[in-house]
């Protein structure tokens, strides 16, 4: 698939793995194996950016893949995100869309809302974000012709 279908029809929440298509190099060849790696990876889709055009520039559309976190202790000290538009080269695959009745806690509401988690319910949802305090996010429920649709138009591409 391109990154302009996942951007319309990826629920928030997917697994989301990208691939140039190139093999994969030997790893004894430590940075060719660093530069494929850049190209062939995966994440969790968390944000879809709507283009905008500004007096100077056109942005296209994107989408933002979130691929990890680092720290130690249960503190995260990095968090990795990466960032495609719909015009990139890359194939995109959705590996696992979010489980029907998962419920995902949003920074806003509207069309560039952030994923913040993903909750297996609502209970759970809401005691992630007693615990973690983001004023004005939200609750969605994931639904199962949402999961459904997008399976769809998944084996059509």
């Amino acid at each position: 698939m391109s990154a302009q279908h996942i951007y319309v029809s990826a629920p928030l929440g997917s697994i989301i793995r990208y691939s140039d298509g190139t093999p994969r190099p030997p790893a004894r060849f430590k940075r060719k194996l660093a530069a494929w790696e850049h190209n062939n990876s995966g994440g969790r889709l968390v944000r879809k950016t709507p283009s905008r055009d500004m007096p100077s520039c056109f942005l296209p559309a994107g989408i933002t893949l979130h691929q990890g976190d680092f720290g130690s202790a249960g503190v995260v000290v990095l968090r990795v995100y990466k960032t495609f538009s719909v015009h990139c080269a890359l194939k995109f695959i959705v590996t696992e869309p979010p489980k029907p009745g998962s419920v995902r806690v949003l920074d806003r509401e509207g069309e560039a809302a952030e994923l913040l988690h993903l909750a297996a319910d609502r209970t759970a949802a809401e005691a992630w974000l007693a615990a973690h305090r983001y004023p004005g996010a939200v609750l969605e429920d994931v639904m199962a012709d949402e999961v459904a649709a997008a399976a769809i138009e998944g084996r059509a591409a």
